[in-house]
């Protein structure tokens, strides 16, 4: 879609929905994740909980959303910022048949509402991509970027692990998407 090579599982109910995003942003690699709970159980979910398997055998763990935020508030220029967002909203909105209950979009309203100024604004849109920790309720869904540190190293042949709603998700090996 758009460009982005994505992957999809569904376990009990619960859909796990993934791209590798074309940009990186200083040292992360950035994946585009949404997650759907169609069971009739809650379901908990955090960043931490996607791993990828490198070829070497190594665990590339997702950083949780507070340490990407800081991180990019302290190294992030203007242009990593911009690119991010770019790259990140032409991948959300070109899932025309992913509705989101509670992502980025309600996320990025409120954050721009209570914000003015340039660098605040900046900070509220890397907060507002960064998938967070949350527990859907049936029915519910959410999507978010997920931010690996993989210093500049590339994501293929990696295979993505997910732990969601108690089921394990384990996607075929990625190649990387070329971006819309």
């Amino acid at each position: 879609s758009g460009g982005l090579l994505y992957q999809t599982l569904s376990r009990n109910g619960v859909t796990v929905m993934f791209a590798v995003l074309p940009s990186q942003v200083r040292d992360y690699s950035i994946v585009q994740a949404a997650i759907s709970n169609g069971s009739a159980d809650e379901c908990s979910v955090r960043p931490e909980d996607f791993v990828f398997r490198m070829p070497d055998g190594r665990d590339l763990r997702a950083e949780p959303a507070k340490v990407v935020v800081d991180t990019l508030l302290k190294k992030a220029g203007r242009n990593d910022v911009i690119r991010l967002v770019a790259t990140y909203e032409i991948s959300l909105y070109g899932l025309s048949r992913f509705k989101s209950t509670s992502g980025y979009e309600q996320r990025r309203q409120a954050a721009q509402a209570a914000l003015g100024s340039p660098k605040l604004t900046a900070a509220a849109a890397a907060s507002a991509m960064a998938f967070v920790e949350v527990n859907l309720k049936p029915g519910e869904s959410t999507d978010g970027a997920i931010f690996f540190p993989a210093r500049g190293r590339p994501l293929g042949g990696a295979r993505l692990r997910v732990l969601a709603g108690g089921a394990l998700f384990e996607f075929e090996a990625v190649r990387e998407s070329q971006g819309p």
